[in-house]
């Protein structure tokens, strides 16, 4: 393997990680956060991330194939669908009548 290869490699692996990583924070995220607002932000914005280094990771590792033009079409789907989830979940939770927590340590006023 040539000097290029071994940076490459070296490359996707390290986005593999930091991708797993981030994933692993939104899931602590979703589970830790006191309301339905906060955990959405961590599943919608950690998370798309955490996908978003995986995918780009997976690219390096695939090359210029016919693999990575449909890991960005998913790149592309995950990030159309992912804000727009996240957005439809939290007005319904809104229109549903759950308000967000304020104050210190997310208590209610």
């Amino acid at each position: 393997m040539d000097i290029w290869g071994q940076i490459a490699d070296g490359a996707s692996w390290a986005l593999l990680v930091a991708g797993a990583l981030f994933c692993m924070a939104g899931g602590v995220g979703i589970l830790r956060f006191p309301d339905v607002y906060t955990r959405s932000h961590a599943a919608g914005v950690v998370d798309t991330a955490g996908a978003i280094l995986i995918l780009v990771g997976l690219m390096i590792q695939a090359g210029l194939t016919l693999i990575t033009v449909k890991l960005i079409i998913i790149l592309f789907f995950l990030l159309f669908t992912g804000p727009a989830a996240t957005h439809a979940l939290v007005k319904a939770a809104l229109s549903g009548g759950q308000m967000p927590l304020t104050g210190p340590r997310g208590k209610g006023e």
